[in-house]
């Protein structure tokens, strides 16, 4: 009997056994279709987001694109599309008037990159109150931070002083001494701008800045205000240069009006010659010279005696070939766009700037007034009398103010030639300009 049971209890087992084994299987298959289920659920909402995310940073780069653009930053500083009119104006006097384009183009670019909206290669922040800061430099400096090095620093000014140097030649003051009080007289006008100019309300530094254009000498006229008044550097250039290309306009009625015909058709008789020794022996002479009278003036004389000395010495073509072309002309490129970059809308634009202007012209009348009344004062004592136009050759624009004496000299007598006799004073007020600049640094420095 018990063995029937037994049997009968195993049959049961085996029957039941298939049954538990599938309903486990099938509780595994729902839970793994649960976990897949919410997987797959997960994995969707995550795509989701995504796209999500993805348009919403699609949708701020483009409104981030819009507000990088120019015409978004112009509505910020109007005041930009003025300075970028004034640039252009500036192109077309280089180019199509011809007025200093070798450096009144690269100074009229160089502002036009500066005062892009957006173009960020200049930060007037990185030369605020006088000086270099060198602990932002690296990290925000743009390219033409980098240029502005060599203004800041007086390299440029100074290689173009030897540019000019290797390309002067001495012979009309050495042949002529008394050239060189002419060239001093022609100085005049810096000094007086300097007073007009203080009483204006600029200050003394400024003043300096603003009087030096009177004479006639850019790089002159950027050593001296980066020095003194960094600020209205780009007003005071290109003031300077632009007055330097209208000498032919500026100075012929201030002659006619100081001189009497009598005196515009002196003769003066020719020139001697002048030995190559002496030549050599110039530069050498005045550098040494000016070194011991004006000390900060001994930079520039020394850059300009430097060339001179290349060019007259006879053992070094080659370097004064180099320094009249390929190095004065990189410097100039890099001078300009450098230069041209520090008149920024927010500097440029004020009335300070329309006062420069006013007293840049003043500057260079007055100058040329000095250096005509200089030979007519000369002439009292004298016997061989000096033609008063050469006198105001003696603003250092070489060679432009020689020829308007030169031209001036041949209304009054068509005979009558005083190019080289002008050219005495005219290379005079290059030696003039930079001890002026030199006096003016050590006062105010």
């Amino acid at each position: 009997m018990i063995k029937k049971y037994l049997l009968l209890f195993a049959v049961l087992i085996a029957l039941l056994i298939p049954q538990i084994s599938f309903a486990q299987e099938n509780n595994v298959n729902v839970a793994e279709t649960q976990i897949n289920t919410e997987l797959q659920s997960e994995e969707n909402t995550q795509k989701q987001n995504e796209v999500a995310q993805m348009s919403f940073n699609v949708g701020d780069s483009i409104i981030g694109f819009l507000k990088d653009t120019g015409f978004f930053l112009i509505t910020q500083n109007w005041k930009v599309v003025i300075m970028l009119l004034i640039s252009c104006i500036l192109l077309y006097l280089a180019i199509v008037k011809q007025f200093e384009p070798l450096l009144l183009l690269p100074i009229a670019f160089g502002m036009l990159l500066a005062n892009l909206p957006g173009s960020d290669m200049f930060h007037t922040e990185l030369f605020s109150d006088g000086h270099v800061h060198w602990d932002i430099f690296v990290a925000k400096g743009g390219l033409i931070d980098y240029l502005y090095l060599g203004v800041k620093l007086g390299i440029y000014p100074c290689l173009i002083f030897v540019g000019i140097g290797a390309m002067t030649d001495f012979g009309p003051l050495i042949s002529n001494p008394k050239s060189l009080m002419l060239g001093a007289g022609a100085q005049f006008g810096i000094f007086i701008t300097f007073a007009a100019a203080t009483a204006l309300g600029f200050t003394p530094q400024e003043s300096a800045s603003i009087g030096i254009i009177g004479g006639a000498d850019g790089p002159t006229a950027i050593y001296v205000t980066t020095r003194l008044a960094p600020d209205i550097l780009g007003a005071v250039a290109i003031a300077a240069y632009s007055y330097m290309a209208l000498i032919p306009v500026i100075q012929p009625p201030i002659m006619k009006l100081l001189t009497t015909k009598k005196e515009r058709v002196i003769v003066m008789k020719q020139l001697r010659t002048v030995s190559k020794r002496e030549k050599i022996i110039f530069p050498i002479i005045v550098t040494i010279v000016t070194a011991f009278l004006v000390p900060s003036a001994t930079v520039l004389i020394g850059s300009l005696m430097l060339g001179n000395l290349f060019r007259e010495c006879g053992v070094t073509e080659r370097l004064s070939k180099t320094v009249q072309n390929e190095l004065i002309n990189i410097v100039t490129v890099f001078l300009g766009i450098s230069v041209g970059a520090t008149a920024t809308a927010n500097t440029f634009l004020t009335t300070q700037t329309l006062s420069i202007i006013f007293l840049g012209v003043v500057a260079f009348g007055f100058s040329t007034c000095g250096g005509v009344l200089i030979a007519k004062f000369m002439n009292l004592f004298f016997k061989e009398k000096i033609n008063p136009l050469i006198g105001s050759a003696g603003v250092s624009a070489v060679p432009m103010a020689a020829r308007v004496s030169q031209i001036e000299g041949q209304k009054a007598d068509p005979g009558n030639f005083l190019l080289m006799h002008a050219m005495g004073p005219n290379v005079a007020g290059v030696i003039g300009s930079a001890i002026a600049a030199g006096l003016l640094l050590s006062f105010l420095g």
